[in-house]
């Protein structure tokens, strides 16, 4: 039987209500040995079995829990087994700092909600209805200890009532700091795209509700920042905001009233229902139904959509008045961070929002909305915000205070603070003036509530990301780390294991240790913490630099001049790709070696298979054309494209053979599919096939790529067959949302 141990924190009301206890019986009664304890952070639970019985554990866990328990967050993960003889209920652990527990936002708890729809109910439709266990944290915190005082909610006094609840301990809202009532707290307010008030209170959210029916678009500022809502059945409603928005096809995430309406859209296992209905609440990327009513332009040419529940009364009273699902996607225009302030949502959305449903209750830190999918039967979080941030991964021991200012893409920064790391909300890419100033402020945001003053400033090698410039700038001890050694190390620390192991770190663009573009690599983690490239895959010229990003064809173009060198522009498929002006100008780049830099990239391999196959040479957006070639794979299809190994230090792994045969089967006629999983099935067995080489027995697998559920659950199974253990992500995010993370990691190995 195959074991595995599940990592479990529970955090909220559930210490003194018979947790432990309850934990105990329900361990024991499935035959899972393990341990449980409370901390200061909560409650710690490692249980280990068969994955059935880890399964029947958290769903039983989530259902069955003692009735005074109140989980704000339940966060789990599956390791390796660590071989528990038995399950025992272990002595409380005191140790750490019970204040610096920061909880992310909460999705509205089922107790909050009843008020909100009970006509009898002080607290009647009210939009800012909260409680000790759900509603704004991090959001609102402006300082520690989390007290009324250090929110954005101490300009609002309560009210008589509302301090009788606040002070009274047999309450649940018993020192819920943004605790508020119609009479004391935030107000609600309509407003036209000038600023000018138009309603007031429950008919503001009235005339709200009757403006997204008649196919206007709405910004409403909710937990964490403005979002903007549109009908997702209206068709030209959806089209002028992504005219507006500047968002050609990126896909668009959905708000649905409930777990029913889900199920009307979307095909839900039951562990993707769980996860829908977390407290975290975020958007789950799940299969569509075939069929559906709803506008074609939400997710061009996707499989799939992002389903959300309503994380707010604001949000419950509005899908309720709609009775249909919404469009909710972030307040902002391509490339910015999502809007918080009101007057600054007029200036910033003006031209895009037709309304603007706002409130006064103060947003201190931008927070989107998270996204999480269930792939190899596990969660994985894809961007991490709004639920999650910025509860903490905890090491064994601690460490030096560092502060790590991660990439340029999918920016997040992190922070340690003993034993703990804490890692920023999800703040996009660094691209404009408006998000470097977010990063900036998030640089100095955790140092300032954790009270912390860093000693060592880690960054990424690339010197020009402006996160890499930013870091140069700070007092303390600069730690430079390469990109894809981050990644595996975030990996291999988010899962407990330590070196030696082989990290395959596969994605679009890091900067490599010899100055060229890394993307397609095999790093063998040591255990003196140092890592050695030991393969990657073949490289090839990017003709134009970023703009190959933009332009999958110019991918492929270079693929081929690697292959066929002169030969290449007689070839049909680049005689059809561009007009005969530009294949002057990029030849003369490939020739001259201009503007063409060389890679490795994994990302930009996928890209030019795409861009061969038919599917995409231009994209809107980062990742659609792997995307496309992902949702284009069949699965039953177990044939591979063949590839070579070159025995060189270190190895390459060389797609010429495969980008031939790729070639021979389009001139046939194959499928897509076809195509697609070939090429898919090829990249798994190469990985196999340098795992045997290098001979170590764990496989860790980091970067972007690992984003694509084909590649990932595909390469899993392969590795799995031929006797080796594979690791991936689970919390934090594959992409270089989790570098930040993976810079404290591989600075901390570099201590063991």
């Amino acid at each position: 039987m195959n074991r595995e141990r599940a990592k479990i924190i529970v955090r909220g009301a559930v210490q003194g209500v018979g947790f432990r206890p309850f934990v105990y019986r329900l361990a024991t009664e499935l035959a899972l040995h393990g341990c449980v304890h409370n901390s200061g952070e909560g409650v710690f639970i490692e249980v280990e079995g068969s994955r059935t019985f880890l399964d029947e554990f958290l769903r039983r866990l989530g259902e069955e829990m003692p009735p005074l328990a109140v989980v704000q967050s339940l966060e789990s993960s599956f390791l390796d087994p660590a071989n528990y003889s038995r399950f025992e209920i272990r002595e409380s652990d005191e140790s750490g700092a019970k204040t610096a527990l920061i909880l992310p936002d909460i999705a509205t708890c089922a107790d909050c909600l009843r008020e909100v729809f009970d006509s009898a109910d002080r607290r009647s439709r009210y939009p800012f209805t909260n409680c000790t266990n759900c509603g704004p944290r991090f959001s609102i915190i402006e300082g520690l200890p989390y007290d009324r005082v250090a929110t954005s909610m101490r300009r609002f006094r309560m009210c008589a009532e509302c301090e009788r609840e606040y002070h009274d301990p047999r309450d649940r809202r018993f020192h819920a700091q943004p605790n508020a009532c119609p009479l004391c707290g935030p107000k609600l307010e309509l407003w036209n795209c000038e600023g000018e008030l138009l309603a007031s209170g429950d008919q503001a959210l009235e005339r709200a509700a009757e403006a997204v029916r008649g196919g206007q678009i709405l910004a409403l500022k909710g937990l964490g920042g403005f979002q903007l809502i549109v009908d997702a059945a209206d068709e030209q409603s959806v089209v002028r905001l992504r005219e507006r928005k500047g968002r050609e096809e990126k896909p668009f995430a959905l708000m649905v009233e409930s777990r029913a309406a889900a199920h009307e859209i979307c095909l839900l296992s039951e562990q993707e229902e769980r996860l829908l209905e977390s407290p975290a609440g975020p958007i789950v990327l799940l299969e569509r139904k075939p069929g559906l009513s709803l506008a074609l332009g939400l997710a061009p040419g996707n499989p799939n959509l992002g389903l959300m529940l309503p994380s707010t009364p604001l949000h419950h009273l509005l899908l309720h008045s709609l009775g249909r699902p919404v469009v909710a996607t972030s307040g902002n225009r391509s490339d910015e961070p999502i809007c918080i302030d009101e007057r600054e949502a007029i200036e910033r959305l003006h031209g895009i929002a037709d309304l603007f449903l706002v409130h006064d209750r103060p947003i201190v830190r931008q927070m989107d909305d998270s996204i999480a999918r269930v792939m190899a039967g596990r969660e994985m979080i894809l961007r991490r915000a709004r639920g999650y941030a910025p509860l903490p991964f905890h090491f064994r021991e601690p460490l030096p205070s560092i502060l790590a200012l991660g990439a340029h893409f999918k920016n997040t920064t992190a922070l340690s603070v003993g034993a703990n790391v804490f890692v920023s909300q999800h703040l996009g890419n660094l691209e404009t003036p408006q998000a470097y100033a977010a990063f900036v402020k998030s640089a100095d945001d955790l140092p300032r509530l954790y009270q912390t003053h860093p000693t060592t400033i880690a960054h990424d090698l690339h010197p020009e990301y402006l996160s890499t410039k930013h870091a140069l700038e700070l007092p303390g001890k600069k730690a430079p780390v390469q990109h894809h050694w981050a990644h595996v190390a975030g990996c291999m620390a988010e899962n407990e294991i330590e070196a030696p192991a082989l990290g395959v770190a596969w994605d679009g663009t890091g900067y490599g240790l010899d100055g060229t573009i890394w993307g397609g690599e095999f790093l063998l983690a040591q255990s003196d913490g140092s890592f050695e490239r030991v393969a990657h895959l073949r490289t090839f010229a990017l003709p134009g630099g970023d703009r190959a990003i933009q332009e999958p064809r110019r991918c492929a173009l270079g693929v081929l001049h690697q292959i066929f060198g002169d030969e290449t522009w007689k070839r049909p498929e680049v005689k059809a790709a561009f007009a005969s002006k530009d294949i002057a100008l990029l030849r003369q780049m490939l020739d001259r070696e201009i503007r063409s830099p060389r890679t490795s990239s994994a990302g930009r391999l996928f890209d030019a298979a795409a861009a061969l196959i038919g599917l995409r040479t231009r994209t809107s957006f980062e990742g659609q054309a792997a995307m496309e070639l992902e949702f284009a794979a069949d699965p039953a299809i177990r044939e591979a494209y063949p590839f070579e190994l070159r025995e060189t230090n270190p190895i390459v792994i060389d797609w010429e053979p495969a980008i031939r045969a790729l070639l021979s089967d389009i001139e046939r006629g194959c499928p897509q599919s076809a195509l697609s999983a070939k090429f898919h099935n090829m990249l798994s067995e190469s990985i196999v096939v340098v795992a045997h080489k290098v001979g170590e027995p764990k496989i860790v697998l980091s970067g972007g790529c690992w984003q694509n559920r084909y590649l990932l659950e595909r390469t899993i199974a392969r590795l799995r067959e031929a006797g080796f253990q594979p690791y991936w992500h689970q919390r934090v995010p594959p992409n270089d949302g989790g570098i930040a993370f993976g810079q404290i990691a591989a600075l901390r190995a570099l201590r063991s």
